[in-house]
């Protein structure tokens, strides 16, 4: 879709944190479109930022809580092992487009939404596959895909990724890839026809960025459950 400029980057990668910056500084966009919502970025922004808590059980399902706080455990490891918190990246773009004075739009899914749903639709026996995938990854298994973490993977290795997430975790695959690409989608296309000649750039993990540009390029927006426009994508 013309007007909008797509960046993939890892989430604890040193490489996307000097992408994000140097897209914004040689670009100069006039709306910064991120990969978050409005309960993500103040967690984000916040000092004592803490993963999944109790008491998120109620909102979010018991499956959700419990996947929420697996993810967010084994990506914190991970980013300590490269020196790099989770998320940085997308600090970096919010901090560096706010001190521009460029305007700031939240396109994911609601992490709400995002977890009933996955608490809804996932198997038990999904989750103790993914679980015991992730820990066995962590803790000495033969990684399938090799990468250095501290940069962006290749778009091959991206896709193969994707593949074997789809193959192996299917639940997983469609709410957390599928269903927000489409809700991403939606948000971009709205945000494009609220701000026809502004340039907008969108900041989203590597692994969004194809199937985004596919869908605004095609118009292909097949939301597949029922999405309220709520309030405004822009940041006051």
């Amino acid at each position: 879709m013309e007007g909008i400029t797509i960046i993939g980057t890892s989430h604890i990668a040193r490489q996307s944190i000097r992408e994000v910056k140097e897209a914004i500084e040689k670009g100069k966009p006039d709306i910064v479109a991120l990969e978050l919502d409005r309960q993500r970025l103040p967690a984000l922004l916040r000092k004592d930022h803490r993963g999944p808590r109790m008491s998120d059980i109620g909102r979010v399902g018991l499956k959700g809580y419990f996947f929420a706080l697996l993810g967010s455990w084994a990506e914190r490891r991970l980013g300590e092992s490269v020196g790099v918190k989770p998320g940085e990246e997308m600090k970096a773009a919010y901090r560096l487009a706010r001190r521009k004075g460029i305007a700031v739009a939240l396109i994911d899914q609601d992490i709400s939404i995002t977890l009933q749903r996955l608490s809804k639709s996932i198997t038990w026996k999904e989750k103790f596959r993914f679980l015991g995938d992730v820990l066995k990854g962590l803790f000495g298994g033969k990684p399938e895909f090799i990468f250095d973490l501290s940069t962006v993977p290749e778009e091959e290795i991206i896709k193969k990724m994707i593949a074997r997430i789809r193959d192996r975790y299917p639940t997983i695959y469609r709410v957390l890839i599928e269903e927000r690409n489409q809700a991403m989608t939606r948000n971009l296309t709205r945000l494009r026809q609220e701000n026809p000649d502004k340039r907008i750039l969108a900041i989203v993990g590597a692994g969004h960025k194809d199937d985004l540009r596919e869908a605004l390029d095609k118009g292909n927006i097949s939301i597949t459950y029922s999405l309220p426009r709520g309030m405004s994508l822009v940041l006051e």
